[in-house]
This record gives C-alpha cells, sequence and structure tokens, in this order.
C-alpha cells in the first residue's frame, strides 16, 4: 500500500489560535539561555525560523514522495473512476509549480533555481494536499441532510471536482517537468574566468555553445552576443528553443560574468499570506535584510544606548539612502498599479491571487529590483489590455538589459531595439525593431529564392542538353566550386562567414518559409441585429454590486469589437451575457433564433478529451466528417500532419489552439466570441489568425492583450466603464495615451492618502 502524506500545515485559524504570526513559539522560548542579550536572542530565533523552514521543506518533500506513490498505487483504479472527467482535467495547461524542496538560491547573483534546469524567481510552491482518491466519482443527487441537492449546488460541487481535478493534472504535470528537466544537456566553449576583461564587463558574450533536448540539437555552435542596457526580442517558431536557452543562461549552463546578475522571470509568487506589496518589496534582499537590522537595533537602542550599535544604525541608513530606500514604496506600488493592482489588492494575501495573477507579482519583483538582466518569456500571456500598455511603456524607459520573448508584435516593436532571430539552430542578430527584422528576412529570403530559381533554370537546360541530371548536379557543384575558389577575396569572405569549401560546393537548396493558414468557412447571411440588447441590468447577487445598468446596443455580422476595461469591470461578464451563460438580472437580451455562436476562450483547450485524437476528436462532433476530410481541415488550421493522429496530451498549446479553431470553423457561426485567442499562439499563427478574421464574412467580440490583432482587423474598441458597454470613438492610439494617463492620476491620488496617513494595510 502506499505510505500515507503528511498532515496537512495548519489553517489560519488555527495559525491565530497558537499565536501571532511571526512569534516564536512558547517552548522555543523555554530553550533560551536566561542571560542572552537581546541580538543573541535574535539570532537564536534566526536559527529556529531556518530550522523550522528546513522542517517544512521535508514535509514537503515527503509529502510529495508520499503522493508519488499513490499514483503510481492507485493509477488504474482512479482512471476507471474519474472516467472522461479525468481526461479533461488532464487536458489543463502544464503547470510551472516546483516543490520548494528543490529550490537553491544564489543569494550574490539574484538567480533562482529549481531541479535540474528548472528556474524560478524565488520561493517555491507548496504541493498539492489533494488526491485523486478524495474526489467522488459522481455528484451525489441528495446532501448530508438527506435532502435532494438544487441545481446551485450541485453546480458548485461540480465546480470544486473540476477545480480539484484540475490541481491533480497541474500537480503530475509538475512531478514530470521535474524529470524532464534531466532531459536537457549544454556545451559551450572554455571562457578564460582570470581575464581581467571579462570579470568586469556587463555585456554577455556567450562564444561557441551547443544545447540539446531529449536527443534533438537545438542550438550547434550559436554564438549570443548582448550589449549592456541594450533591449533584446528573442523570435522563433514554437519548439525551436527559445524558453530553454533563457532557462540555460539563467542556471548557469551558459556562462555569465560575475557581475552580471541575470533574473529569469518564469514562476508564479509563492502562495501564502504575504501581501502583494510587501512580497514586491521583499524581492530586494539586501533593502528587506537592511530594515529587519533596523527594527532589530532600534527596539535594542531603546532598551539601552549603545555606541556601537548607533554607530552601525548609521552605517545602515548610508546603505539604505545608496540603495534609495525611501522611494522603494512608491516605486512598489506604481508597478502594482501599472500591472493591475488596485490599492485593495495590493494589501491582499497572495495565496487569494489565481497563478496568472501571482505570475503579475513575480514581474513586479523583477520591474522592481531591476538585475542587470531581465528575461522574460511570454510577459503579456498573463496580462490584459490596459497591463500590457503600461508594460510596454515602462520598458521602454528600462535602463537595464533585456531579453524578452513574446509574440506580440506591437510590444516587440515598442520595447525592442534589436531582434535575435533562431534559425536552423544559430542565432541572427537584426537591428532594429520586429518590423525591421520582417523586412530583412523577406529581401533575404527573395534573394534566396531568386539564386534558387536560376539554379533551377541552369540544371533544366543543361538536361535538355542530353546531360545526366546526375551529371549535371556534379558540373554545376563543380562550377560554383571553380567560381568560389576563384577569387580570393570571395573565398576570404566566404571563411569569414563561416562557410567552408565543402558547404559552397553544395546546390542552393529551396528557402523553407515557415507560413501558418487559418481559414474560416463561409456561413450563411443573416438580418440585423444578430444579438439586440435592451435595457439590460445585471449583478450577480441582491447585495453585490450593479456591474450594469440601462445596457443598449446591437451586434451584426459586420460587427468586429474588442472589449477593454480595468480589472473587474465587466469585461468576461459581458460575455457571459451575449453567450447565455448567465442571465440579466433585469432587461432584454434577444438572439436571432437561427444564429450559431462559436466560442473560444483561455481555457478552453483544458476540456479538450486528451486520450483522443483531434482527428477522432472532430469526427466525433461532426458525424458526416471523413477522415481525410477531417485531416485536410486540420492541415487547413496550421496542424502538422504527425499531429493529426497523436493523442491531444501529447500536443502542444499552440496545437491544442488548432483544434479548436478548426472546431469553430466546422460549427459555421455567424457570430464568434474569442476571448484572449493569441495565447499559445506564435507570431506566424497570429497573423494567419488576423488574416481569418478579416476573410470572415460573420460578427466577432474578441477580449484580446494583442495590439497587433485590434489594429489588423480594425476592432472597435468598446470600454466597459461605470455599469456601461460603450464604443471608444477616437482610436486605439488616443486609448493608449488616455489610459497611461489615468493610471499616473490614481497613482498620484494613492500616494497623497499615504502621504496624509491613510494607509490600507499595515505592509512594511
Amino acid at each position: 500500500a502506499a505510505p500515507c502524506p503528511p498532515s496537512p500545515p495548519p489553517t489560519a485559524e488555527q495559525t491565530e489560535d497558537a499565536g501571532v504570526p511571526g512569534e516564536e513559539p512558547n517552548n522555543a522560548k523555554t530553550k533560551k539561555a536566561p542571560k542572552m542579550s537581546k541580538l543573541q536572542k535574535k539570532m537564536e530565533a534566526a536559527r529556529l525560523r531556518q530550522e523550522e523552514k528546513k522542517q517544512k521543506e521535508e514535509l514537503e518533500k515527503a509529502r510529495d514522495e508520499a503522493r508519488m506513490a499513490q499514483e503510481t498505487a492507485a493509477k488504474k483504479e482512479a482512471e476507471t473512476q474519474l472516467g472522461a472527467s479525468t481526461e479533461a482535467a488532464e487536458g489543463g495547461k502544464p503547470s510551472k509549480q516546483p516543490s520548494a524542496n528543490k529550490v537553491k538560491v544564489d543569494e550574490n547573483k539574484r538567480i533562482f533555481s529549481i531541479g535540474d534546469g528548472e528556474w524560478v524567481d524565488d520561493g517555491g510552491v507548496a504541493p498539492s494536499s489533494v488526491s485523486e482518491m478524495d474526489i467522488p466519482s459522481e455528484i451525489p443527487e441528495f446532501g448530508a441532510d438527506g435532502k435532494k441537492l438544487t441545481k446551485k449546488e450541485v453546480k458548485k460541487l461540480m465546480k470544486d471536482r473540476e477545480n480539484k481535478l484540475r490541481e491533480i493534472a497541474e500537480e503530475k504535470e509538475r512531478v514530470q517537468r521535474s524529470v524532464e528537466g534531466q532531459q536537457f544537456a549544454c556545451s559551450q566553449t572554455a571562457i578564460d574566468e582570470k581575464d581581467s576583461t571579462w570579470q568586469n564587463s556587463l555585456d554577455v558574450v556567450i562564444p561557441s555553445f551547443t544545447i540539446s533536448a531529449y536527443n534533438k540539437n537545438l542550438f550547434v555552435d550559436a554564438e549570443l552576443t548582448i550589449g549592456h542596457g541594450r533591449h533584446y526580442g528573442l523570435v522563433g517558431p514554437n519548439g525551436k528553443g527559445k524558453s530553454t536557452l533563457l532557462k540555460m543562461i539563467a542556471n548557469g549552463s551558459l556562462k555569465l560574468p560575475p557581475r552580471v546578475d541575470a533574473l529569469y522571470v518564469e514562476q508564479e509568487v509563492m502562495a501564502d499570506e504575504t501581501p502583494a506589496f510587501e512580497a514586491v518589496l521583499m524581492a530586494d534582499k539586501e533593502r528587506w535584510a537592511l530594515l529587519e537590522e533596523e527594527r532589530g537595533l532600534l527596539a535594542e537602542l531603546k532598551e539601552s544606548p549603545d555606541e556601537k550599535k548607533d554607530a552601525r544604525l548609521m552605517k545602515i541608513y548610508e546603505q539604505l539612502s545608496a540603495l534609495g530606500a525611501d522611494a522603494a514604496e512608491s516605486k512598489a506600488r506604481r508597478i502594482l498599479f501599472g500591472l493591475g493592482f488596485d490599492a485593495e489588492m495590493q494589501e491582499r494575501a497572495t495565496r487569494e491571487f489565481s497563478g496568472g495573477w501571482r505570475m503579475r507579482i513575480s514581474l513586479a519583483r523583477a520591474l522592481f529590483i531591476e538585475p542587470t538582466l531581465m528575461m522574460l518569456d511570454e510577459p503579456t500571456n498573463h496580462l490584459d489590455l490596459n497591463a500590457v500598455i503600461w508594460l510596454d511603456d515602462y520598458l521602454q524607459k528600462w535602463k537595464k538589459t533585456l531579453l524578452v520573448v513574446s509574440h506580440d508584435q506591437d510590444f516587440l516593436n515598442s520595447v525592442c531595439q534589436e531582434i535575435l532571430h533562431l534559425d536552423e539552430q544559430k542565432i541572427r542578430s537584426y537591428k532594429g525593431n520586429y518590423d525591421t527584422f520582417k523586412g530583412m528576412e523577406e529581401q533575404k529570403r527573395r534573394q534566396q529564392q531568386k539564386a534558387y530559381d536560376q539554379q533551377e533554370r541552369r540544371l533544366k537546360e543543361m538536361k535538355r542538353s542530353g546531360i545526366t541530371k546526375k551529371k549535371a548536379v556534379e558540373d554545376l557543384k563543380s562550377k560554383k566550386g571553380r567560381e568560389s575558389g576563384g577569387s580570393k577575396k570571395k573565398k576570404n569572405a566566404a571563411v569569414a562567414s563561416g562557410q567552408d569549401t565543402a558547404e559552397i560546393q553544395e546546390l542552393i537548396k529551396r528557402p523553407r518559409e515557415y507560413s501558418v493558414t487559418l481559414e474560416f468557412a463561409e456561413v450563411a447571411k443573416l438580418p440585423p441585429p444578430l444579438i439586440e440588447v435592451n435595457d439590460v441590468k445585471f449583478q450577480y447577487g441582491p447585495n453585490l454590486p450593479v456591474l450594469f445598468d440601462e445596457l443598449n446596443f446591437g451586434i451584426d455580422m459586420d460587427s468586429r469589437i474588442c472589449v477593454v476595461g480595468n480589472n473587474g469591470s465587466g469585461k468576461s461578464t459581458l460575455l457571459k451575457l451575449l453567450t447565455d451563460e448567465v442571465k440579466p438580472t433585469d432587461g432584454l437580451i434577444r438572439r436571432n433564433p437561427r444564429m450559431r455562436i462559436g466560442v473560444y476562450n483561455q481555457h478552453f483547450v483544458e476540456k479538450l478529451p486528451m486520450n483522443e485524437t483531434p482527428v477522432e476528436y472532430l469526427r466525433r462532433l461532426f458525424q458526416d466528417l471523413d477522415y481525410q476530410s477531417a485531416r485536410n481541415r486540420l492541415g487547413k488550421f496550421g496542424l502538422e500532419g504527425h499531429a493529426h493522429t497523436i493523442a491531444m496530451r501529447d500536443l502542444s498549446g499552440g496545437q491544442k489552439a488548432r483544434v479548436v479553431f478548426c472546431e469553430l470553423c466546422l460549427l459555421r457561426p455567424q457570430l464568434l466570441f474569442l476571448d484572449e485567442p493569441t495565447n499559445n499562439l506564435d507570431i506566424e499563427s497570429i497573423d494567419a489568425l488576423c488574416e481569418a478574421i478579416n476573410a470572415y464574412e460573420g460578427g466577432m467580440v474578441v477580449v484580446t492583450h494583442d495590439a497587433r490583432l485590434i489594429e489588423a482587423t480594425e476592432s472597435q474598441l468598446w470600454v466597459v466603464e461605470d455599469q456601461d458597454a460603450r464604443p471608444w470613438e477616437k482610436g486605439f492610439d488616443n486609448y493608449r495615451e488616455e489610459l497611461l494617463r489615468r493610471l499616473e492620476v490614481q497613482m498620484e491620488a494613492h500616494n497623497n492618502k499615504l502621504a496624509t496617513g491613510e494607509r490600507p494595510g499595515a505592509a512594511r
């Protein structure tokens, strides 16, 4: 039998009953020597805290091991019990939550690591305490009191069960990722670490390196040069090694100069009782430690004067001044405001936030401490449009080195000064923003295509002259060799560009262009309006805030609407009202009875049946769809042929998204509702989606953080605020300017409140 997991940690209520958080336990105090000084007491308290932390880590490790043993022993039985629901839950987005016991911290370089190759920013996350065996296979009809459950109670139980199943799926993914971390290999040309130039450099120059994953080469003899203070965008198709490269830089597999402190923002902050604001302040460990020491010294000096302690206190104040500590709290709040945290949210415990919001806190921590090299992996994925606009503006003024992976072209254009392109296992550098890079890449592709076409014409001419194909190829290779060898200047240029004689004598290969095609099918025309909203009022309960009041508008087949607004304003609720997921409290929403609606949301891919292949899934939904037609449809949406017939649990997030888009196409809806459709898509796929939407003959309502999608589809902004949803007539650029102005006003007003003593919480 599998071992039972250790008891869970105490609840918040139990903790409060035991005493004030942060105080030493009574049994610990009894062990202290009676003649200890205050400082010795602090040291003893620190030692006890370290022991307590170690015990917690050991407990978490034991729980991990126990859970893995349970999962192994109960796997078959659990799969039978959970059935299709388990399959849906296992489709959840892979979790990036490693167990806390594996955390290693390099205090000097502020690089935070997990296991072998998995790196996070400071902390780790407590593992799940939920077991598959704890979850009922079916929802009961009756409650504990014998009464039949209401629809609302059943719905709540189903939602709780779904959340628990998703938690288990994420835990399994986390365990799998810890194993996968051992499947990476990295080698690099030796660096003279005694070289004073290298030791004092703030530039990153990584000579010839090779990285492989699962015995597949991602980089071969590649080189990377990053200038201090420059902003770089790292681009390339999905699966080519962008994230892996960042991890290898972060975990020290690729050597950095000692003066370069690097931070890779990938993991969400730990969920605990720490307020969001305080979690950001604590990221600056040096400042936080000095403040802790200051508090201790002030308490000791209050009891008895001491010249040495006074001198140390003055030294601390000098160090805090040098760190700009006075402005730290204002800076932290400004960053959190920009990322969407209002005053109340900043004082809320991190455990109260979802994973996406805790990811924002991790990003805020990185922006707060300003590492020499900050590496961001798809930072806009967890942000709404308002937060992306603020981050875009903030990073344009960033004075440190920035390396960012992003699918957001507008973001790359605004923030980046150079583009690093992953191409044929090498890294090509291009000066300028993403649009400049695209222009240069297209010019390069046309030149290669022209040279290839010339070569093919010459081969055909030689074949028409009676020369065999084999002889024609040999003659052409020989001619290329003589041409390249006949000119010393050309030969030297070829050598300088990394080509050898053998490569020069090879035939030119057809340029391979990575492209994606998405195409929505034609739809039947319907007269307007598709949806008519009349005097709608909505609130989730009689004692809860009114989100909408006297809402009036219509949606037609030519509508292109992008819904924007602050967090909590009601964007998601508006979509639920329009798709009939929730009913108006008052008023009326009329829908054309012949209208078909297609919905794509951020969590849709999580509900795909993970044991089915894409072809099986589509054929089950659409009975008249034959095998080859299903494959043809999937191919049109950019899903590679080999992915058509493998289980969806083995597909990437982007591949699953294509399956969902294909399903929407087959539905032939007159109206599309898209909630963050660009997540999990690479740049080429987003371009294809924009083209597909422009060619689509139905209406569209979208919530997105991607400015490129908004502008390319000429979508009209609808702002949700003041219990209403109304068009923004002044265009996207004006909306961006107005948003930044409003944020500045809000932050100024909040700072004024703090200055007059109206502090919302007790953060330090």
